[in-house]
């Protein structure tokens, strides 16, 4: 059984007022998962959810198989104009280099409570190669939009980069970072999960499809429906 199969069975994380210890253990499931799946090499990518008035996330540096619930990072809130020393704890470990535009998704969009950051193979391709993804299949709209869009480059950790995902995430739950990788969010850290793996296929079969040339899109008016479609996707009355 997975990682992700065994993690918390969470309905939101706003439904559940969660100890630190519990999400960080999550975080840390989930982080370990992102790698065996090979959805980011190396010390790549991160992960956070929302916690009491700002939000936990990985530290900078650590592997995700050493991780222990201490050393996830809290960073207390999510207003801009905080002394950014006393965001965290200085004495502990010093939370990822990418945690400002984690911030500023959970600004733009409320309901966002997890977000996973991932170098996946072909959304950095298409990321390099500066292309956002149109709604070329109807599952473009698990990501909340019509189209998955690209943020401008910007260097990591910069606040460029971070008003750029802020834009981007206003409208939808997930983007392309470009030359870098994606960035995907949902109500729960297995959600958020699940969409960036949506997001990764949804960008290996666009890639392909540009292989074979003339691309065809969904109109308006078809990702109009299948939005509204999309309100009952998938629920169950158990």
């Amino acid at each position: 059984m997975s990682l992700k199969k065994m993690s918390i069975d969470q309905k939101t994380l706003a439904d559940k007022k969660l100890t630190r210890n519990t999400l960080a253990k999550e975080i840390i499931a989930q982080s370990i998962y992102m790698k065996e799946k090979g959805l980011t090499p190396g010390h790549t990518g991160n992960i956070s959810a929302r916690y009491e008035d700002g939000f936990l996330i990985t530290p900078t540096g650590v592997p995700y198989n050493q991780l222990k619930p201490d050393q996830i990072v809290h960073i207390v809130s999510l207003e801009e104009n905080c002394d950014e020393q006393k965001l965290w704890d200085q004495s502990g470990f010093r939370p990822s280099s990418e945690w400002q535009f984690h911030r500023a998704a959970y600004q733009a969009n409320k309901s966002i409570k997890a977000l996973v950051h991932t170098h996946s193979n072909y959304a950095t391709i298409l990321a390099c190669a500066g292309k956002e993804i149109p709604p070329f299949h109807y599952m473009i709209a698990a990501a909340g939009a019509d189209v998955i869009p690209l943020v401008p480059y910007a260097i990591f950790g910069s606040k460029q980069l971070s008003d750029g995902v802020k834009i981007s995430m206003t409208g939808g739950k997930a983007c392309l970072l470009a030359h870098h990788g994606q960035l995907a969010g949902e109500g729960t850290l297995a959600k958020a999960m699940e969409l960036a793996e949506i997001v990764e296929d949804l960008a290996h079969q666009y890639w392909a499809l540009l292989q074979l040339g003339d691309v065809k899109l969904l109109s308006k008016s078809e990702m109009k429906a299948v939005h509204q479609k999309f309100k009952t996707y998938g629920q169950q009355n158990i």
